[in-house]
């Protein structure tokens, strides 16, 4: 990856050529897809450092400033961490600051950070086959092999959130259930660390639910109690669906909050 791709021309087709016009792509996003595409074949691993802007601009034969430009915008989407005097380093979810990045559920009085990490119980974890639906959002085939794992996590003793997650089998191929319940970090650095397969950004709807029976055990409520539904879709790079995360959620001691801007 030492050669810059060409811009695509953006000149009108000959008329009657029936194609659509291709789109500009500036310099600084060709330079910000390749910059991606070296993170995502592994090249620098989360937590390590990335070349300077002047050894980046020297690779592909660019300005240092088109080199800056394209890291900025890594840098918004949480993707790289700039560090004053250290350099620019591959984002972690296993760093203090983004350790609570995808959960949003917090505590009504004080914070995570004072609650402290949640206590997992993981119920299931087995190698399944996809079920359609499964299969679909995760990009697979149906039948494909994932791994689908329950578990509760409690905060103070509390059981607070019910989740099923399932994970592309191929990527994620010897995740046991011992594994995710003695992990002492987030699961998502355990996703980096332990399968090399690092979630950089997702999607989720929320609605309002009753539990069924089982639900409502396990999360020692009543059947009669609203709680939020979370579904969860968690990307790699380039948009590679990685996990579907359904979670229910007691609201009754913390709040969901998410910031807009």
């Amino acid at each position: 990856m030492s050669s810059l791709p060409f811009a695509a021309d953006n000149s009108p087709a000959p008329q009657g050529a029936g194609l659509p016009t291709p789109a500009f792509s500036p310099l600084y996003q060709q330079i910000k897809g390749l910059i991606l595409q070296s993170l995502q074949q592994g090249e620098w691993k989360p937590g390590e450092s990335i070349p300077s802007e002047m050894e980046l601009a020297a690779r592909f034969r660019v300005s240092q400033g088109t080199v800056r430009k394209a890291i900025d915008e890594l840098a918004a989407e949480n993707l790289v961490v700039r560090r004053q005097g250290k350099g620019t380093f591959v984002a972690t979810h296993a760093e203090q600051h983004v350790q609570y990045r995808f959960l949003k559920l917090l505590p009504d009085t004080g914070d995570a950070s004072v609650e402290g990490p949640a206590q997992r119980s993981v119920i299931d974890c087995r190698r399944v086959r996809a079920s359609a639906d499964i299969s679909r959002v995760l990009a697979l085939r149906s039948g494909d092999p994932v791994m689908q794992a329950k578990r509760i996590l409690s905060f103070a003793g509390v059981p607070t959130i019910l989740e099923d997650i399932w994970l592309p089998g191929h990527a994620f191929k010897g995740l046991t259930g011992e594994q995710m319940a003695n992990y002492q970090g987030p699961t998502y650095a355990m996703f980096e660390i332990d399968f090399g397969v690092r979630m950089v950004r997702a999607e989720e709807k929320i609605r309002a639910v009753l539990p069924d029976a089982e639900q409502a055990q396990l999360l020692q409520v009543s059947t009669a109690t609203p709680l939020l539904s979370v579904e969860r879709i968690a990307y790699t790079y380039n948009d590679v669906p990685m996990e579907l995360r359904r979670g229910l959620y007691r609201t009754d001691t913390h709040h969901y909050r998410n910031e807009l801007s």
